[in-house]
């Protein structure tokens, strides 16, 4: 089968591929966080490609609209909503030294539209953000944004994010973790229950690969507790159960510069509308209040940032991540989870938070980019 060959890029920009959407539960908010930076990115510097992934895993070609990807009156976008063609399939390279990205549709010769320079991988949760994705470009060869294979993946699991943070000294919260073969006999599921107990109330019941607060249930009566794992399994066989925590949630960025890490102004999420805690509607629908930057003492704010970057080299992070905390009522604090792709919404705590500390939404990308083109692939 030939392949078409179409003319070459006239343009000396470098080209990022931007992709998102996916199989997860996060599916929507990675397709609005594609929007915010389809709409930011500075383009008299760089060449776009947007691709998405739709819920079933197909890639496809996606509109360069980001207006029909935004989160409109609790609509959630979908890739499949906003790709130029329901059939067809685009394959990023599949091999070392080729960086051309193939449209195949049926009935046609594959298309080859052009080469990438850089790919942004804007997804959210499982089977993209959990080191998959980088998994791919890394044996591709393709320069990508933000954190490697073994950081992603690490920073999608709770229990080996925590397991990791508490070998550095960093403080984290009690929990237990609930495997698929826990639940899978009365036994199992007695033992769950007594550790669960053990914890005290309230507890939260989560999905151990998954964030967006989706499929987080808050448990303030162990009679709650199996219906709360059941709806988290729905998202994740795997489940961590957490002791509440009293304290206040505060938020950091950390961002790669040339010369080093640096962390943002902190933020602190407030949360209203007689919600519980932070879930997705209190985050993404009815827009809780992230209070930029948190009313801290100077000491409280320094600690936060050299805790942020500590917390991002436990990981062994790249490029970015945003570091959420619990400030505990005795002035210690407590690491809650690292965010290896934290979401880029307009109403996203991460870009928020760095153009409180100086760096406006596009120079964070350029950064971002930057920093990209600057990393080579493969054991660094």
């Amino acid at each position: 089968m030939s392949i078409e060959q179409t003319s070459p890029n006239p343009s000396a920009k470098p080209r990022v591929a931007l992709v998102f959407g996916g199989r997860s539960s996060e599916h929507a908010i990675s397709v609005s966080t594609a929007g915010s930076v389809l709409r930011a990115i500075d383009r008299e510097k760089y060449d776009v490609l947007p691709i998405g992934i739709t819920h079933e895993g197909r890639w496809a070609l996606v509109s360069d609209e980001p207006s029909r990807m935004a989160i409109t009156d609790g609509r959630l976008p979908d890739v499949a909503h906003v790709a130029e063609a329901v059939e067809g399939q685009v394959s990023l390279p599949a091999a070392p030294g080729s960086r051309e990205v193939v449209l195949s549709e049926p009935g046609t010769a594959p298309k080859v539209l052009g080469e990438v320079d850089v790919v942004f991988p804007l997804l959210h949760g499982p089977w993209g953000e959990d080191g998959t994705l980088q998994g791919l470009l890394e044996l591709s060869g393709v320069p990508y944004v933000g954190n490697g294979v073994l950081s992603s993946a690490v920073g999608m699991d709770k229990e080996f994010t925590k397991r990791i943070l508490a070998s550095h000294g960093l403080g984290v919260g009690r929990y237990t973790i609930v495997r698929p073969r826990d639940w899978e006999t009365e036994a199992g599921r007695d033992a769950v229950r007594e550790r669960a107990a053990e914890l005290g109330l309230p507890l939260f019941v989560k999905p151990c690969r998954a964030g967006s607060s989706i499929g987080i249930t808050k448990v303030k009566d162990l009679a709650d507790l199996d219906a709360a794992i059941e709806e988290a399994r729905r998202h994740d066989p795997k489940l961590i159960i957490e002791a509440g925590v009293a304290g206040r949630e505060i938020e950091c960025g950390v961002l790669e510069f040339e010369d080093g890490l640096r962390a943002s102004v902190p933020g602190e999420v407030l949360v209203g509308g007689g919600y519980e805690f932070y879930d997705f509607e209190a985050k993404y629908i009815d827009s809780s209040e992230v209070r930029i930057p948190a009313e801290l003492t100077a000491e409280e704010t320094a600690e936060i940032r050299r805790q942020a970057i500590a917390a991002f080299e436990a990981l062994g992070c790249e490029g970015l991540a945003r570091v959420d905390f619990f400030l505990l009522e005795d002035g210690s604090w407590m690491v809650n989870e690292v965010n290896t792709m934290p979401g880029f919404t307009p109403i996203s705590a991460y870009p928020k938070m760095w153009e409180a500390t100086g760096v406006a939404y596009p120079e964070l990308i350029d950064r971002l980019l930057e920093a990209a083109l600057r990393r080579s692939t493969g054991l660094r």
